[in-house]
């Protein structure tokens, strides 16, 4: 195991006019597990290729353990790699996919048998390893890509959406196997994902990516809860964030309030600095609760929309002041089309941004 420290990691591709990454700088404690989250074509895949080798930076440094990695091949980083494609050999078994990389390292043939039993009984694969992978399952197979990796003492181990090409079922049930794996390893680990559920669920830390740039990265729940610009609280959540942009006014009570068209909510007076600017708030659409008041929170009339239900729940569009809400609501709510809700905003759950950077504000 070993820390991993990034600096000022730039990498650009011949024809592209903007860079892969853009001066990423991230640390990796020894033993987290760090989960890299964005869109397609962020940087979050350069960004592991550079650490595994398979990609030298136009500049900028990448130190694993007390060692300068930059340009060290491969094979001399002591790294382990899942591939999001399985990349396992279909004409080995599978004791024999387990084993090659100790293969190749020579290792004594009772030592590879000692760790590829070891990693078998771990992930489940003791039955199979005199198989080949035409006769596993998608998710067996993956096994198989994990317990190639696992055995090779790296000090980082190194994953690229390696739960992508499975089922929804596969992907639930291998992530928590794969969480509980991780643990008990205590092994470094960088994970590549598009997918925010695997981000939070697994993750020690979330860096969440855009535009070949690290805009935020901290704990699942913080990552979640207090988005630091619009766009991280637009990619997290099913549905995303709700956004309501407003002109900051106060009210003839001295309090300062941001309207939105007609109707207004309180704001901090904290932000008192933006009256008559425009701020916007971000609600998440389960903290929206359908019809009540209560004391220092806001409330606002919204018009259904759609209504979709979902099984544990039932999703609301609304429109509030010609801005669309989403309301996660209690499976047995009903309404009609058209119907005037009254939708409760408790103040511990809005966040406020400025509209022009899209940056979160220090105030509640």
């Amino acid at each position: 195991m070993a820390e991993v420290v990034l600096k000022d990691l730039v990498k650009t591709y011949a024809g592209n006019d903007s860079r892969a990454t853009d001066e990423v700088s991230l640390t990796v404690a020894d033993g987290e597990f760090m989960v890299l989250l964005g869109p397609s074509g962020c940087g979050k895949t350069t960004l592991l290729r550079m650490v595994a080798g398979l990609e030298l930076p136009d500049s900028g440094q990448i130190v694993i353990g007390d060692r300068d990695v930059t340009y060290l091949e491969p094979r001399r980083r002591n790294l382990s790699m899942v591939f999001q494609s399985y990349a396992v050999f279909p004409n080995k078994s599978v004791a024999d996919n387990i084993g090659f990389g100790l293969q190749v390292r020579k290792l004594p043939a009772d030592e590879i048998r000692r760790k590829v039993e070891w990693a078998a009984d771990l992930l489940q694969l003791t039955p199979y390893l005199d198989r080949y992978p035409a006769k596993l399952s998608g998710g067996q197979r993956q096994r198989v890509a994990v317990a190639r990796a696992i055995v090779m003492d790296a000090d980082v181990l190194l994953m690229d959406e390696p739960l992508s090409n499975l089922d929804a079922l596969l992907r639930l049930s291998f992530r928590a196997e794969l969480k509980k794996l991780v643990g008990e390893l205590g092994t470094t680990t960088l994970y590549v994902t598009h997918d925010q559920v695997e981000a939070l669920s697994l993750g020690d830390r979330v860096a969440v990516m855009r535009d070949g740039a690290i805009v935020q990265c901290d704990a699942p729940t913080s990552v979640y809860d207090d988005p630091a610009d619009t766009f991280v609280g637009g990619f997290l959540g099913s549905p995303p964030m709700n956004f309501l942009t407003g002109t900051v006014q106060r009210a003839e009570s001295g309090r300062l309030t941001v309207d939105f068209g007609g109707q207004s909510v309180p704001l901090p007076q904290a932000l008192s600095s933006y009256e008559g600017k425009s701020l916007t708030l971000g609600v998440r659409p389960e903290a929206v609760a359908v019809e009540g008041t209560a004391d220092g929170e806001a409330t606002l009339r919204g018009s259904l929309q759609v209504l979709e239900p979902l099984g544990s729940a039932v999703l609301l569009t609304t429109e509030v002041c010609g801005q669309p809400v989403k309301v996660q609501a209690p499976a047995t709510f009903r309404a009609e089309t058209a119907t005037e809700l009254r939708l409760r905003l408790p103040s511990a759950q809005c966040r406020w941004y400025d509209p022009d950077t899209g940056l979160l504000l220090e105030a509640r």
